[in-house]
This record gives structure tokens, C-alpha cells and sequence, in this order.
């Protein structure tokens, strides 16, 4: 079982009691929290939980407990990479890294290939695809950037009527 799943169930057990016991929110509330969590981008728990905290103390309650999730996995990467450095003498250490970026790599890959076969709708799609690549790669636009001209562009192109979703 990958960390995040236990981790978002986990959470929606925690959810669920605190329903229970009536302190936290109501199971339809759960439900919600959880459909919402699902349908929008990043890992369920902080999703949940960031709404779990907007439903019950607004914008001061979706920022603490966004936070309140992800701080702790943020203090551990960031005691790791204080000590990273000494480990990176250590040959074995080393390749270990190395044999972490090709599959962070490849990850990235099969994540871009799945994105393209559902997302490039037409030729003008892949043109706009390989033209920000190409940019993102020979120029200093930054990606943000690039991302944003592109939905720019695919929402004229679909309104206009040059490509339907």
C-alpha cells in the first residue's frame, strides 16, 4: 500500500470517528470532503483536509490545515537534506540517487505520455505541445509562464471552435 493511500485513509478514519463523536463534521460533510479531495489535483489528504478546514473556519481554516498536514513531511525532508550532503561521498549513497532520478524520470515520462494520448485533441494541440517543450528547453521562459499562454490559447482555440473538448 503506497504512503499516501494509507495516509488519506488514515484520515478519512479519523474523519469518520470525529462524525461519531458529532465534534468534527457530519458523514455527508466526509463524503463531500473526500469527493472533492478526489476530483482535484495533488494527494487526497491535503485536499480533504484543506477542505475539512475551509467548511469549518474558512480561509484561516484551509491554510492551517493544509499546513498542518504537510508540515511534517516537510521538517523530515528537510532534516534528510541537511545530512544528504555528507551522505553523497558515500558511493553507494550515490548511485542510489543516481538510480532515483532515472525513475523519477521515467515516471515523468509515462505521466506526459498517458497526459498527451487524452489530452492532444488535434494537430493544432500537438503543435502548441512541442512548441512550449521546445521553448521550455532552449529559452529562459519560464514554465509557469508557458503553461499559462498555453491555456490561454486552447481556451481561444475552443472558443473559437478550432478544437471541441
Amino acid at each position: 500500500v503506497m504512503p499516501t493511500t494509507m495516509t488519506s485513509r488514515f484520515f478519512i478514519a479519523a474523519a469518520i470517528i470525529g462524525t461519531q463523536t458529532g465534534e468534527l463534521i457530519s458523514v455527508l460533510e466526509v463524503m463531500t470532503a473526500v469527493a472533492v479531495g478526489q476530483c482535484t489535483p495533488g494527494i487526497i489528504a491535503v485536499n480533504v483536509s484543506t477542505f475539512v478546514g475551509y467548511k469549518k473556519k474558512g480561509i484561516p481554516g484551509a491554510i492551517f490545515s493544509t499546513l498542518g498536514m504537510i508540515s511534517p513531511s516537510l521538517i523530515i525532508v528537510s532534516i534528510l537534506a541537511l545530512f544528504l550532503e555528507q551522505f553523497m561521498s558515500n558511493q553507494v549513497v550515490a548511485h542510489a540517487v543516481g538510480g532515483i532520478k532515472v525513475v523519477v524520470c521515467a515516471l515523468m515520462l509515462n505521466t506526459v505520455i498517458t497526459m498527451a494520448k487524452k489530452n492532444l485533441l488535434s494537430a493544432i494541440c500537438y503543435v502548441v505541445a512541442i512548441l512550449a517543450f521546445l521553448l521550455a528547453l532552449f529559452t529562459p521562459i519560464p514554465t509557469v509562464l508557458l503553461v499559462v499562454l498555453a491555456g490561454i490559447f486552447g481556451i481561444i482555440l475552443h472558443k473559437t471552435g478550432r478544437v471541441s473538448l
